[in-house]
């Protein structure tokens, strides 16, 4: 029994050192010097890793009775070829209604609503259904089709529940989203992901900036909302990326900083407003420093600062890497021209530079996009206006200012004042896009490209 009690004191002994060793040495070193790090107790409920510390239904309630269901009624002329055959160019035609379907936000409780320029265009017709099922025909206020955003205005026999925009520069990977929308006038759904990336590019024409989520979006989504687990907008969901076309893991949505910017400049100038820095380049990675010869892999490098922008003015040259524009790290083109993308002409921005392995900050302000102009094998080119649009019916190009290419002089007359249309069959959308393009291009081989002559008519020619 001694010999019991004596193995049984040990023991316990024993225990009660390793325990409180454990305690000295382990549990003290643990989210201090030791390369064990643990979270603190509200890590997971601050930025919503844990699903179950998240309350969605709070969002979820704040933001179904903001999105609303868009009907699009447009009208086409169908021909049939063989009235046509006997009847001459004139018969056989007739008008067929077309129903597109989309979501909407409300953004004020007045009936102002945000949506896609793909979900209202060639409308005759704008229907808006609210989640309560009441039915009011819309108004278009405005259209950036660049950015693929627009306005509409209903008015309402009541005060509107309406979303309230986040500062979507402040949203993190990782971060849970919802994504509502109205899409089969079911009454609007919800479904949940996280932010899988930001500033994502898509190569498209306009927007370059895309938040990308895993929430659950298909094609009648398009125009909803992207909210926080706070329900305040951070995106109008655009656009997925499937092989079906039907959602397969990928959704897309406009920032509500860029989405905010548009909407404002519509209602109180009637169109965008576009600030343009001007300076075309490359985002850098090892392999591209490497080709450069610098020592920087991060950050966007300028290649070529356009003629009268901003960046010229200011004194921003070939061989800079913009690293930080205002508060905002910059490492990809696509974080460029997304904060550029809020912005206005005559808005003063501060670039942070790297010139000869020195940060510099140099103010620039910034230009109306219409009074830039690049050179491009010769052409210098600025970028179409409002009447140019409407006379040739276009939404993009550049225009022809001046013929300093001397195989080309003998055609000046002719050339200046057509609008460039595409080059190699790219669309030459504005001339930061071109000058873009111009950058990418051999010199030595020949270049197609298509264009509206000042009478109207398509021609191409190779220079």
């Amino acid at each position: 029994m001694k010999r019991f009690s004596s193995l049984f004191l040990v023991a316990l002994l024993s225990g009660a050192t390793t325990l409180g060793g454990y305690k000295l040495f382990i549990e003290k070193g643990v989210g201090r010097n030791s390369i064990i790090t643990t979270a603190s107790e509200n890590y997971g409920r601050t930025v919503g890793l844990n699903a179950e510390n998240v309350d969605f239904t709070s969002a979820a309630d704040k933001s179904v009775h903001t999105v609303v269901h868009v009907k699009n009624v447009s009208v086409r002329t169908v021909y049939n070829p063989i009235m046509q055959f006997f009847y001459g160019s004139n018969g056989g035609s007739q008008q067929q209604e077309q129903i597109g379907t989309g979501s909407g936000v409300i953004i004020s409780e007045d009936g102002y609503i945000v949506t896609n320029n793909h979900v209202i265009k060639d409308a005759t017709e704008l229907e808006v259904t609210l989640n309560n099922k009441k039915v009011y025909k819309a108004k278009l206020i405005g259209t950036d089709s660049k950015m693929d955003i627009a306005l509409l205005k209903i008015n309402a026999d009541e005060k509107l529940p309406y979303s309230t925009f986040a500062d979507s520069d402040q949203v993190r990977v990782g971060e849970w989203v919802l994504a509502v929308g109205n899409p089969y006038n079911l009454t609007s759904t919800v479904t949940a992901g996280i932010v899988s990336a930001k500033a994502r590019n898509l190569d498209t024409n306009g927007i370059q900036s895309f938040i990308q989520t895993d929430a659950a979006v298909n094609p009648g989504n398009s125009g909803g909302a992207l909210v926080n687990t706070r329900g305040e907008l951070i995106g109008i969901n655009t656009m997925i990326s499937s092989p079906t076309g039907s959602y397969a893991g990928y959704s897309f949505a406009i920032p509500s900083n860029i989405t905010r910017k548009i909407i404002e400049d519509i209602m109180e100038f009637g169109n965008v407003q576009r600030g343009v820095l001007g300076v075309v380049g490359n985002e850098l990675n090892g392999p591209t420093s490497k080709e450069l010869g610098i020592k920087e892999t991060q950050g966007y490098y300028i290649s070529k600062v356009i003629k009268n922008s901003g960046a010229e003015k200011a004194g921003l040259k070939k061989g800079d890497v913009i690293v930080k524009l205002d508060n905002q790290p910059i490492s990809t083109y696509p974080e460029l021209t997304g904060y550029i993308s809020t912005k206005r002409p005559n808005d003063k921005i501060q670039v942070t530079v790297i010139r000869d392995g020195k940060n510099q900050i140099i103010p620039v302000n910034l230009v109306k996009n219409d009074i830039i102009n690049t050179d491009f094998k010769g052409l210098e080119l600025e970028n179409i206006d409002g009447n140019d649009k409407k006379r040739f019916k276009i939404d993009y190009g550049v225009k022809i200012k001046e013929v300093n290419n001397d195989r080309l002089k003998p055609y000046e007359k002719d050339l200046t004042g057509s609008i460039i249309l595409s080059i190699d069959g790219t669309k030459a959308t504005d001339v930061e896009a071109v000058s873009k393009l111009a950058s990418e291009k051999d010199e030595s081989q020949g270049i197609s490209i298509e264009m509206i002559n000042k009478m109207g008519q398509i021609i191409r020619i190779i220079i």
